[in-house]
């Protein structure tokens, strides 16, 4: 006589591993898991991934402004390293942070246009590429609201921090990106489980990976980077995930908040550059 194969698989929506031929999930309820599951996945893939292509394309936006602004002093090296990029004129019109535009010149508001410039293309297509790895898994584990603060918050922290220690001058997604690891590395910790632990140890992967890059690679801001990992733990404890909270009318609020005041500074950032970019060429 056959014997039934019995296979598990994670609750779409709980995220609990269960038995594949269970009507109803032990633990939430929900009905069918196994038979909703790739409908559910494919839902949530297609919604987390609406918002990190928003904020891909945005940064793709500012870099093809940047150099537009940069046209004549663009570097076309062929150090790929430094292939199509911006001049820092061009980069401090548009919003670069550190010492030199905070404190010379008091724009405070450049620690959150900063997280999206990129010092030329392989600065960008690096950094895109891993904000298009990790971004729909936190909006997926966190939710679009928490996504949104976490992004926002540590690009901020980490920035601040890289003031703090000094840095005359800065750019790039990657506080953020640092951000959303250092929550990827919380939910793994905290979650535990076969799943969790994996995801610790993947996000854990990073981390070394970019201590190492930052060693050796000069021009690399770790304290950026260790200021949006830090922060990006703290925020994850204290906004929680969906599996152990949904998401509240705080979080919305306060994703709304984040979503304004980027959207102010980034509008101004353009307004201001267009301004000073006609009139320097009459």
């Amino acid at each position: 006589m056959a014997v039934r194969e019995r296979t598990s698989l994670l609750c779409p929506n709980c995220r609990k591993l269960i038995s594949a031929d269970e009507p109803v999930c032990p633990y939430c309820g929900i009905e069918k898991p196994a038979a909703r599951k790739f409908l559910i996945l494919k839902m949530l893939a297609e919604a987390s991934g609406d918002i990190t292509r928003i904020v891909i394309y945005i940064n793709g936006g500012f870099f093809l402004l940047s150099l537009l602004l940069s046209f004549s002093r663009m570097t076309l090296a062929a150090n790929p390293l430094l292939f199509l990029s911006p001049s820092q004129e061009g980069l401090f019109l548009l919003g670069a942070t550190g010492t030199v535009p905070i404190a010379a010149f008091g724009r405070w508001w450049t620690l959150i246009s900063a997280s999206y410039l990129h010092g030329g293309l392989l600065h960008i297509v690096f950094n895109m590429m891993a904000l298009s790895q990790l971004g729909p898994f936190v909006v997926r584990e966190f939710g679009v609201n928490r996504f949104i603060i976490i992004y926002t918050i540590t690009g901020v922290a980490g920035f601040y921090l890289s003031y703090l220690a000094g840095i005359p001058f800065t750019i790039g997604a990657s506080a953020s990106i640092c951000g959303l690891i250092g929550a990827i590395l919380y939910y793994g910790k905290t979650r535990g489980g076969f799943y969790g632990d994996a995801i610790y140890r993947q996000a854990m992967g990073w981390v070394v990976g970019l201590v190492i890059f930052g060693l050796l690679v000069s021009g690399i801001n770790n304290w950026a980077h260790g200021g949006g990992i830090v922060s990006g733990i703290l925020l994850a404890r204290l906004l929680g995930y969906s599996e152990w909270k949904e998401e509240t009318t705080l979080h919305h609020a306060f994703s709304a908040g984040c979503v304004i005041l980027t959207i102010a500074v980034l509008l101004w950032v353009i307004i201001q550059s267009a301004y000073i970019f006609i009139f320097s060429s009459l």
